[in-house]
């Protein structure tokens, strides 16, 4: 996925402004795809010029004035082309892990309280996905891009679901563990 991807499908939702974009992307799309103020405009300004968007024309001409965005039948073809293309699954990146197979060498100290940290923000970032399901997909709710839309939102529901799992699952392990600052090679001395 790339940024002039998700806006363009922000704009195709919704023409808007750079400022609502940004607010767009806090409150959804960032949710999976997270994108600074900064880059949103740089990207807007992009796709202008490529002629992907186009500045809508302002009701009353004025100084200032925030500009805002629809898409054009070129970006709508562009995101189509992009949507319908193969792409292979991204190999998983994650610090947390790497430091936990670091710490089998070099030990565990402080790891625990931070695999105690990133399970409350799992936990509270689930907690928030599943009130927005339940404020923005009631069962009676099952129109095509309301499914797609849900779906999306299902996978972080899974994946949050996966790793407060898996974190409870790490803290009992680190539980049989020798004493802080052990590691994995002592254990089996």
């Amino acid at each position: 996925m790339s940024l002039p991807h998700a806006i363009l499908t922000a704009l195709l939702e919704k023409p808007s402004s750079g400022l609502e974009l940004t607010r767009r992307f806090d409150r959804s799309i960032g949710y999976f795809w997270s994108a600074t103020h900064q880059q949103i405009y740089r990207e807007l300004g992009k796709l202008e010029a490529g002629g992907f968007i186009r500045t809508l024309p302002a009701e009353q001409p004025a100084r200032g004035q925030k500009k805002s965005y629809e898409v054009l039948p070129a970006g709508r073809a562009e995101l189509a082309r992009w949507t319908a293309a193969a792409q292979d699954p991204r190999t998983m990146r994650d610090p947390l892990l790497l430091r936990l197979r670091a710490a089998a060498v070099v030990g565990t100290a402080g790891l625990e309280a931070d695999l105690r940290r990133h399970l409350e923000l799992h936990r509270r970032q689930l907690a928030e996905y599943r009130e927005i399901e339940q404020r923005d997909f009631p069962p009676d709710r099952d129109a095509p891009q309301d499914r797609l839309r849900h779906l999306v939102l299902r996978a972080g529901i899974d994946l949050e679901t996966f790793w407060t799992q898996w974190l409870t699952h790490a803290l009992a392990e680190f539980g049989e563990l020798p004493g802080e600052g052990g590691t994995a090679a002592d254990a089996v001395r």
